[in-house]
């Protein structure tokens, strides 16, 4: 008797580890173990357009290891979460590429919450398990945007923070429609939307309306609403109390209101203008299901005005032409406030409840097939643009050189086609030796190209530039026995104290775009301005940009810092007590 079933226990943890490896769990597993191995080594990415919008990352990473925290410590465009979600993964994978390391740190916190989803939906249907998990790995796997900025191929270094917040909605949208294990629900929904708070504010405005939907549907019990709600406050409270990072951050978005007072509608037709290729069959699909489950919604709408009820009322708003069109006046409202991301990916899960539940159901064949191919039509723009980008970058990559630098770490990681790299070098060039021309194109308020910071030759330029300004501050050091310890570079984004191993002041803020993101300095920063050691002012080109940043800041370095010429595109404000014996060692 011994005999028979001993083959029958070994061969049980066999059949599990079988029907694991075969579950879409495992490639979720998989799938995270891979991009894991990918990050242990430096992988240069091709350069892309506004390229430099990831730099912010190595910025905010080095001031959280120096004990500073974002919105308390200093101004930030958006939450902490994405910082410190980079800081925690540069820790573990140093050799990390910083674009790679900023575009995969979310999954830390989406990977185990997708995790989730994907247990409760694949114990009914592992085949609907594949098809939610499939494009939520693919849009978190491929860094690249769904908008194009630029039209040669490079990598998408910005937007990255709204790619991440489509990426929570994913998950939450994929928990709403598709969850029915209620402690399941609660804690994704609870997680989420802590997240999203955290990673940036308007994100949890998209994802309110979703709830809302869900709630309003009797899709989530009031209990469940309740205790995902409380959990939600209970994160966020305990983050204020032990940080202060809360309340900081609502000032800092208060501060950002007030610099970006523009009208709503015109950003909200913005938005719907550029994802028209998705909107347009979403908005006919909306139609099309209006038409089909009229009766349906008017025998509700009988119902309740017969015998009101909470239940009558769910079942009047649980249609599905309303589900579509609250999640796509979500979308409309996250991306009215967004440059670069991954637009629209979380209506994918509500489009397959609708395709299915049409497919599988007593619809007639036409009206399954009309509805099956909308539904298509509607989830295909955002994956075949990120696949395309993707494709394009990397296998066009095949012939780009690597940018040469001695100092810029795994910064430095990138490539680009040999015609580019050439003119990179003879724009720096010109830009040195005809800077009275771009002081005039400056005087009048214009940038030198209208895509200038989407320019590969710009990006590609600006790297080497902070490369020889690295040699010069050193080469200075050396020479006058001096150590710059807090630096602060006078433009969009400042690596140098992550580069050379040294800190940035307090209370700047980081991603300085003088329009939109730069509050004028209160006393902290003005404090913190005169304390410097050393502020870089970039002059290859000269921008009404840097002009402007410069004019909030240069009150404060003056009297007590000296401008010099550091290289022939960077000068520099020094403070007079480090001021040169020796002049500085231009290049």
């Amino acid at each position: 008797m011994h005999s028979r079933t001993e083959p029958d226990v070994q061969a049980r943890p066999v059949s599990v580890a079988l029907t694991f490896v075969r579950s879409p769990l495992f490639l979720l597993v998989f799938t995270l173990g891979v991009l894991a191995l990918l990050l242990s080594i430096t992988i240069p990415q091709p350069i892309g357009p506004m390229f430099w919008d990831h730099y912010l990352y190595l910025d905010a990473a080095n001031r959280i290891r120096d004990g500073q925290v974002p919105s308390v410590d200093f101004f930030t465009p958006v939450g902490a979460l994405g910082y410190y979600l980079f800081t925690g993964l540069q820790g573990t994978f140093p050799n990390g590429q910083p674009l790679l390391l900023a575009s995969w740190c979310l999954l830390v916190v989406t990977g185990p919450m997708m995790a989730l989803v994907i247990f409760d939906v694949q114990r009914r249907s592992a085949r609907l398990a594949y098809a939610l998990l499939l494009p939520f790995l693919v849009f978190s796997a491929l860094p690249f945007n769904t908008g194009d900025f630029y039209p040669y191929p490079g990598s998408d270094g910005f937007g990255i923070y709204n790619r991440q917040v489509c990426q929570l909605l994913y998950v939450l949208a994929a928990a709403l429609v598709h969850v029915r294990d209620r402690r399941v629900l609660v804690f994704v929904v609870a997680a989420a939307m802590a997240s999203l708070f955290f990673v940036k504010i308007t994100g949890v405005v998209a994802g309110t309306v979703l709830c809302l939907m869900a709630f309003a549907a009797g899709r989530i019990a009031l209990k469940s609403a309740i205790a995902a709600a409380l959990l939600f406050f209970a994160v966020l409270g305990l983050v204020e109390i032990s940080m202060g990072v809360v309340s900081a951050y609502i000032d800092d978005i208060l501060a950002l209101l007030a610099l970006n007072d523009g009208s709503l509608l015109p950003r909200l037709l913005q938005a719907a203008s550029l994802n028209a290729g998705l909107l347009v069959p979403a908005g006919l699909l909306a139609l099309v299901l209006f038409a089909v489950h009229l009766p349906s919604f008017v025998r509700c709408l009988r119902q309740l005005g017969g015998r009101p009820s909470v239940s009558a009322l769910a079942d009047v708003i649980n249609q599905p032409f309303l589900w579509l069109a609250a999640f796509v006046l979500a979308g409309i409202l996250f991306e009215s406030q967004n440059t670069g991301s991954q637009a629209f990916i979380f209506l994918l899960p509500l489009l397959l409840k609708i395709a299915v539940d049409e497919v599988s159901g007593s619809a007639s064949k036409p009206r399954a097939i009309t509805v099956a191919v909308l539904a298509l039509a509607a989830a295909l723009p955002p994956a075949t643009a990120v696949v395309q980008k993707s494709a394009r970058a990397w296998i066009g990559a095949v012939n780009n050189v690597p940018l040469e630098s001695r100092n810029l770490k795994t910064m430095g990681a990138v490539n680009l086609r040999p015609i580019l790299a050439l003119r990179a070098e003879r724009l720096r060039d010109v830009y040195a030796m005809q800077r009275p021309a771009f002081d005039a194109l400056a005087d009048a308020g214009e940038l030198p190209s209208f895509l200038l910071y989407s320019d590969f030759d710009f990006q590609a330029g600006w790297l080497t530039n902070v490369d020889v300004a690295i040699d010069a501050m050193r080469t200075y050091e050396a020479a006058n026995g001096v150590r710059f310890e807090t630096i602060l570079n006078i433009d969009f984004t400042n690596p140098f104290p992550w580069l050379m191993d040294r800190r940035a002041p307090k209370h700047v803020a980081i991603g300085a775009d003088p329009f939109r993101a730069v509050p004028a300095p209160d006393e902290d920063v003005r404090t913190a301005i005169r304390s410097l050691d050393i502020a870089l002012v970039p002059t290859c080109p000269v921008t009404n940009v840097n002009r402007m940043l410069l004019s909030l800041y240069q009150p404060s370095l003056e009297p007590g810092h000296s401008r010099v010429t550091l290289t022939r595109c960077y000068d520099a404000f020094i403070r007079n007590e480090l001021k040169a014996v020796t002049p500085a060692a231009g290049s």
